[in-house]
């Protein structure tokens, strides 16, 4: 699965995503594009946007050829933090659908 990392999510994050084609929106020059253009371009090339935005899913009119989106909850860009989040974004991926907005939470 092609999975992109907002550009509020460490670059490191991408090691913990194994199996997936993870690239971050620096890497694709796309930081500071505002979130629809950033969805339009995101559109064509990833299945998935991993973000900690949790803005996103309300400010934006998703449709089934937008990628699916995963809203980490996680009150904090730490990677040991975020890292507690993997196996239910891993179990998450594969059921996830364009347009679809997952939010993850801690688990407790």
């Amino acid at each position: 699965m092609r999975l992109l990392l907002d550009e509020d999510m460490p670059h490191v994050f991408r090691d913990y995503l194994p199996g997936h084609d993870v690239s971050t929106v620096q890497y694709m020059g796309w930081d500071r594009k505002q979130n629809g253009e950033l969805l339009a371009l995101a559109r064509n090339q990833f299945d998935v946007l991993i973000t900690l935005d949790q803005k996103i899913p309300y400010q934006q009119n998703l449709t089934d050829s937008d990628v699916g989106i995963v809203v980490l909850i996680a009150g904090t860009d730490n990677v040991d933090a975020l890292r507690t989040l993997v196996p239910q974004i891993i179990e998450t991926l594969p059921s996830i659908k364009r347009g679809e907005v997952v939010r993850i939470y801690p688990q407790r």
